[in-house]
């Protein structure tokens, strides 16, 4: 039995739905086997979510998590792995406080790509975010930062005053490499702020595993709540639903100790690289291609799209036309994937919107997309496949421009000035391929340009088609 005084901490920044869904969900598996040595304590570096947190808190840190599998067949099951939530301060006193204990050995987060804030030679990108100067000033005025990097200083810091010992940065999100990536971001932070000591602490006494991570989960509705309720007689504001499958493949390389998560069902792997290109490219690519289309036709739904054979077509050849190839050989079986990827989107009872996938695109074109169209023409061959999921996206920014998206488009990432000027140009596809947010040193490559042309063209066509349909 595992008392109060052995219990270890994970601490972890984001309290949001995939957090809960997802991490949190293969703690609670371990300690359903009686492994209950590690518990998790977690808040937000912002403000956001004060309902979610509050019902949490009044719940001691349960929730209801619903799953649906690709059939239609739901489980509820009552999540008790957090056991501490913070509530948002400014000064993150909260999580200071978990942060300089010994038994805190793993601090993990979940942030969106553009919270990164780096530029495509995985440099802190200043110039565009002026939420990093804010935090480099806060810091050097005593205060707390609220980005990724300014509050893992400041947790770091206390933690490195505290003596408290070593503990691993756990990534939990898409970015492509992201325990190497998030700790080159940290470091380059806390050397502009000019704490070399904190630097070297950081080098010596942390490790930044690369991680993959898998489970469609969408916002909760109101719809989820009264499900719960039917099901299990509770009223659960906190509550929340995703798909049945999940996954999380996670490089061995933890500074001081962690909980036996291969147990549950979670893979410990000496490199995650193959595995997370697979995600990201076969996966998360075509869940914003099946988003930026389905949105052009008038769907809300991404199982909409994925039942749509236009756009499920758009979606297969993009994959297997043009990313198998580069990514071949792997140690998945990459066609296979495609097929429950293509099988999990079109799963009808998650109602995964267009509005949430289709989020991002100045983060997603660069991390998901351009690496194929890169690596494609590195090797001298077409790109005509994965070009029309650019395509669509400038199909996508047009209608935004014109004010024609049915929802609120969100890009962190996006200049809203020099996306309008892109889609004002006398050339817009000319000027979407120089754009160097999306395209780094790719941007206005006469292939890329004469590529995105071609696949525009080919948008153009199916947008077109599906109008004459509706009409008819």
């Amino acid at each position: 039995m595992t008392t109060a005084q052995d219990t270890l901490t994970i601490l972890h920044l984001g309290l949001g739905s995939f957090h809960r869904a997802h991490q949190a969900v293969y703690l609670h598996e371990l300690h359903a086997l009686g492994d209950t040595r590690w518990v998790l304590a977690g808040g937000n570096l912002r403000p956001d979510m004060p309902e979610t947190i509050a019902a949490l808190q009044a719940q001691g840190g349960a929730y209801t998590l619903e799953t649906v599998s690709a059939q239609g067949e739901r489980r509820y099951t009552w999540i008790e792995s957090i056991r501490t939530v913070v509530s948002h301060t400014p000064d993150l006193a909260g999580l200071i406080e978990i942060a300089v204990r010994p038994s805190t050995r793993i601090i993990s987060f979940t942030v969106t790509e553009a919270g990164y804030y780096l530029d495509s030679r995985h440099q802190l990108d200043w110039a565009a975010a002026p939420d990093l100067q804010a935090d480099l000033q806060a810091l050097r005025d005593g205060r707390a930062g609220s980005t990724l990097y300014g509050a893992l200083t400041t947790l770091l810091r206390a933690r490195m005053q505290a003596g408290a010992g070593a503990l691993t940065l756990l990534n939990c999100d898409n970015l492509r490499h992201n325990g190497d990536r998030s700790r080159g971001g940290l470091l380059q932070f806390v050397r502009a702020l000019g704490d070399d000591a904190l630097a070297a602490w950081i080098e010596a006494h942390t490790t930044s595993p690369n991680a993959m991570v898998d489970r469609i989960t969408p916002r909760p509705t109101p719809e989820v709540a009264a499900r719960v309720l039917t099901a299990t007689g509770r009223t659960d504001p906190a509550a929340l639903m995703g798909e049945s499958f999940i996954q999380w493949v996670i490089e061995d390389r933890f500074a001081n100790g962690r909980p036996d998560w291969a147990r549950v069902g979670a893979e410990l792997v000496e490199s995650v690289a193959p595995y997370e290109e697979a995600k990201i490219r076969l996966l998360n690519a075509t869940h914003s291609c099946i988003a930026w289309a389905g949105t052009l036709v008038g769907y809300r739904f991404i199982h909409e799209g994925t039942h749509d054979p236009a756009i499920r077509q758009l979606a297969y050849d993009y994959v297997t036309d043009d990313t198998i190839p580069v990514l071949s050989p792997s140690p998945l079986d990459l066609a296979a994937y495609r097929d429950v990827v293509l099988e999990r989107f079109g799963n009808p009872a998650i109602e995964d919107t267009n509005q949430r996938v289709a989020m991002d695109g100045f983060s997603k074109i660069p991390g998901f997309i351009a690496p194929t169209v890169r690596e494609r023409l590195a090797r001298g061959e077409s790109i005509a496949s994965v070009a029309v999921l650019p395509a669509l996206f400038l199909a996508y920014l047009q209608r935004w421009h014109a004010g024609q998206i049915p929802y609120t488009y969100q890009d962190q990432a996006m200049d809203p000035a020099a996306a309008h000027a892109i889609c004002e140009a006398a050339d817009p596809v000319a000027a979407f391929a120089a754009d160097p947010v999306l395209w780094g040193e790719l941007a206005g490559d006469p292939r890329l340009v004469q590529g995105l042309r071609a696949a525009s063209e080919k948008v153009a066509g199916f947008v077109a088609q599906h109008a004459s349909g509706r009409a008819g």
